[in-house]
């Protein structure tokens, strides 16, 4: 995939947050989220083992699912990230280095803002779209606002983003949703219930749609 672009992301507008998931099953759940038709995973840089699993997962998947790298604060884990295969980088700030690293790799940055003065910042340092964090602070109703003197700057929401709500988000104009513990629930997984992700990940998708 090109991984320089954001078409992929708008035409499967839901990314998959793993948080420090259970290294003996992770595969379980990357193969769970794509039969329920979600192919945007964000793997966060939270642990040693995290660079090692994004290049795994990237060599497993990499020709079913767009797999980039999340919590990327500094230069230097946005620089690993790139060489392990992410196809973007998330932030839950906005680090102008973080930024130029991830575009002078040609990888798509989306940087963490909450301000309409962040956001401008953010892309003025070259970030291809912002990350609405968290979402939960203010909901679909900021989405709206923001979209006013922003119609052009593409968002994504992440931070409370539910089956319940995600409709609502998209109907805001947002171009993807950022979607962690609703998505993809530790209970299932501790159970070894990987066909509950399946179908959440259905009933989402329809929902976005």
């Amino acid at each position: 995939m090109n991984r320089s672009t954001l078409e992929h992301l708008e035409s499967s507008p839901v990314i998959a947050v793993l948080r420090k998931p259970p290294e003996e099953k992770i595969f379980h759940i990357t193969e769970a989220l794509i039969q329920g038709g979600i192919t945007n995973l964000e793997l966060t840089m939270q642990g040693p083992e995290s660079l090692r699993l994004l290049e795994e997962i990237n060599k497993r998947y990499s020709s079913d699912a767009w797999i980039g790298a999340g919590t990327v604060i500094d230069e230097s884990t946005a620089a690993s990230a790139i060489i392990a295969g992410a196809s973007f980088i998330f932030s839950p700030n906005c680090s102008p280095d973080v930024i130029k690293t991830a575009k002078r790799h040609q990888v798509i940055s989306i940087p963490g803002i909450l301000t309409p003065t962040e956001m401008v910042t953010a892309v003025e340092a070259g970030a291809d779209a912002v990350k609405i964090f968290p979402a939960s602070a203010f909901g679909p109703r900021y989405i709206k606002e923001l979209k006013g003197p922003f119609p052009d700057i593409p968002m994504i929401p992440t931070g409370g983003i539910s089956e319940e709500n995600i409709a609502e988000y998209m109907k805001a104009g947002v171009i993807a949703c950022g979607m962690g513990s609703s998505l993809i629930d530790k209970q299932s997984i501790e159970n070894g219930y990987y066909e509950e992700l399946t179908n959440r990940a259905v009933r989402i998708m329809k929902a976005v749609r």
